[in-house]
């Protein structure tokens, strides 16, 4: 399954919360700090890493502040073994 990682610009942000509705694993929750404009912005809080890279809270927010990044597992590469001068191709 794929992970992913959120990371908010708080300084933009303004706490509107759409995000949060947005998020299905529920990991975006309010600071306890306040941004220089005296909002309290939205924050990843993930410590079991339940993040999948969906991007649906930098899909609602209304100014942007969201980017998501999405690691996606690679596949194994498969190797090129030969046999009698014939090439196999092998999955690791």
């Amino acid at each position: 399954m794929a992970k992913g990682r959120v990371v908010i610009d708080v300084e933009r942000c303004k706490g509107c919360e759409l995000c949060r509705e947005a998020c299905p694993p529920d990991i975006l929750v309010l600071a306890e700090d306040l941004n220089s404009k005296g909002y309290r912005p939205v924050i990843m809080l993930d410590p079991s890493h339940d993040c999948t890279g969906c991007a649906l809270c930098a899909t609602v927010c209304p100014d942007g502040c969201i980017t998501v990044y999405r690691d996606i597992p690679q596949k194994p590469q498969k190797k090129e073994q030969t046999l009698n001068g014939k090439a196999l191709s092998l999955a690791a």
